[in-house]
């Protein structure tokens, strides 16, 4: 059987489905020429992540095709519900990035409450000419300990979140229309174990008390966080959206930063993926990175021999 990894798959489940006889294909097929490759080549699994579409065309024209998989949580870019009436097995690999996730967002909110995104672009250019200058601009850091971050969003990647802010001495706040209770297990190096509970709030509640807000939510119809929900934060609220562009209204995000309501953001999605806008990138209050929460080795081949291991029971 033939495995398309038409996004690429780390080597750890290559080396998996070798293993148990899978052929593993890593070209990269364009959008248009799928329907074709995967009729002419005869493939069973077509893995992807966020470059390549599955639409109603490859699930209605590809007999062959027997599992659709992809790399990672969010699944937008799959017709997941139509492929599983058609008899497809759709899977995902929820837990494997989440800490890949969690990870960034702190490295985002601890460099925005240090300036480190400013710093970075203006030593370069100012660092030998306005030393004293640059120093005086970022006298105003903050500490994240005894902070309160607010998370919308308790599932998977926002537990992984809440340990890397307890760890990290804040307290911890969280919204989730389908989560009233989460108990977390912090697992340390030296083999202790700490369990933690939380029972989560109203969104309204949060966004009151949050000092930093971080989004883990899925794609939405409607804004997650718009101006009405700008209004209620705390004045000078730092957020992170490293969720899904369009959870948060960017013009509202804009707005917000004009007027010192939200001090800084962070994002690592797009609403208009993957040409954001003029006014985000260029906006000195925003810290940006391209869309890269689960790119990092580990999450890699998490995702890899996730994939590889689901795929290998429903086949075998």
């Amino acid at each position: 059987m033939k495995v398309l990894a038409n996004d690429g798959i780390a080597q750890s489940g290559v080396d998996a489905l070798v293993a148990e006889g899978f052929e593993v294909i890593l070209t990269t097929v364009a959008q248009n020429q799928l329907v074709n490759y995967i009729n002419e080549n005869e493939i069973t699994v077509l893995l992807v992540r966020s470059a390549t579409t599955v639409r109603t065309d490859i699930i209605d024209d590809c007999p062959s095709l027997k599992i659709i998989g992809r790399g990672g949580v969010g699944m937008d870019n799959i017709d997941v519900t139509y492929a599983r009436e058609k008899g497809l097995k759709v899977i995902n690999t929820p837990a494997a990035s989440s800490h890949s996730v969690a990870e960034l967002v702190f490295g985002h909110l601890y460099g925005m409450a240090r300036f480190l995104h400013n710093t970075n672009r203006d030593m370069p250019l100012e660092g030998d000419t306005n030393f004293k200058g640059l120093k005086k601009a970022c006298a105003k850091g903050v500490e994240l300990k005894g902070k309160t971050l607010g998370i919308l969003g308790i599932g998977r990647i926002g537990q992984a979140t809440a340990k890397v802010a307890l760890g990290a001495g804040m307290k911890v706040v969280a919204f989730d229309p389908f989560i009233d209770h989460v108990n977390l297990e912090l697992d340390f190096f030296d083999g202790q174990t700490i369990y933690f509970d939380i029972d989560t709030i109203s969104k309204e509640d949060v966004l009151k008390q949050a000092d930093f807000i971080t989004l883990h939510v899925p794609a939405q119809k409607e804004y997650v966080i718009g101006k009405p929900e700008f209004d209620i934060m705390k004045e000078g609220v730092i957020m992170v959206n490293a969720a899904r562009g369009g959870v948060v209204d960017e013009v509202a995000l804009v707005n917000a930063l004009k007027s010192e309501k939200v001090a800084q953001a962070a994002l690592d999605v797009f609403e208009n993926e993957p040409t954001p806008e003029m006014q985000l990138l260029m906006n000195p209050n925003i810290s940006l990175s391209p869309h890269i929460g689960a790119a990092t080795g580990e999450a890699q081949d998490r995702i890899g021999t996730e994939l590889a291991s689901q795929i290998i029971s429903i086949l075998h």
